[in-house]
């Protein structure tokens, strides 16, 4: 799938490895809905792109709010041909904290966001591209989904977030075989270390020791380098259930 003229939603589209998935994928001709919470950056992100540029306010969890960013990417661009997941959530608690056990609130709204928002998203978008007119390659649609390497080797205190992520990686295969009758392709990346807000927010000296953990680039990655890789999957038709590390090699280790 090429894309230019293609119309692509991306959740978490406002800010870090999606922000940089959709500068990317419009400076390449796509048409792309801007999925986020964050109205504010995704306004402003959308204004700035200009045409072929749309924000709307998306709670990944609300199937109502999914369907919206749907039905505004099938009703402005004219239909729907990709999905980019990038919204989640990374908390940090232990299994037995200071302050008591893991609270398990916030184990499902880390498996609600990550995992069932990534589903609903899918379920929705699927539907629409679904009702689209195949390529010469009988290609209608491609959905790229955002894991971690955390899904392998999750540290402590990522327990709910490494089990989010792996239901990530898990549901892929599946759903890409049932999809596959429709020409929709299926695929996840899992990231290691990258430089997104939250990382940003850390010390020079803690950004630049955790880039250091990287054993070839010595660095970490950079959000355009995600965009990159995405842009890749959605060009190769071959590309299918698959799951690839963008790590530089990184393995986690126990904390």
């Amino acid at each position: 799938m090429q894309l230019q003229d293609s119309v692509f939603i991306v959740t978490g589209g406002a800010w870090g490895l999606g922000e940089a998935t959709v500068r990317a994928f419009h400076a390449a001709g796509a048409k792309v809905v801007i999925a986020d919470v964050g109205v504010e950056k995704g306004e402003a992100l959308a204004a700035a792109l200009g045409e072929g540029a749309a924000f709307c306010k998306t709670d990944i969890t609300s199937e109502a709010q999914a369907q919206a960013a749907v039905d505004l990417a099938v009703g402005r661009f004219g239909g729907l041909h990709g999905l980019i997941n990038c919204a989640g959530v990374g908390p940090a608690w232990k299994i037995i904290g200071k302050e008591g056990p893991h609270p398990l609130d916030a184990f499902a709204r880390t498996v609600n966001i990550n995992l069932v928002g990534a589903f609903n998203m899918i379920r929705l978008a699927a539907a629409a591209m679904a009702k689209g007119e195949p390529n010469a390659e009988g290609e209608r649609g491609v959905i790229i989904n955002t894991a971690s390497i955390a899904a392998f080797e999750g540290q402590v205190g990522q327990a709910a977030y490494a089990a989010s992520k792996a239901g990530v990686v898990g549901m892929a295969l599946p759903i890409a075989r049932e999809l596959a009758r429709y020409g929709i392709r299926v695929n996840t990346i899992a990231p290691g270390l990258f430089l997104t807000p939250m990382m940003e927010a850390l010390p020079q000296d803690v950004q630049d020791s955790l880039g250091k953990a990287t054993p070839f680039p010595p660095r970490l990655g950079r959000p355009a380098e995600f965009a990159a890789m995405a842009r890749s999957i959605v060009e190769n038709v071959m590309v299918n259930a698959e799951l690839i590390r963008l790590d530089g090699a990184v393995r986690l280790s126990g904390k």
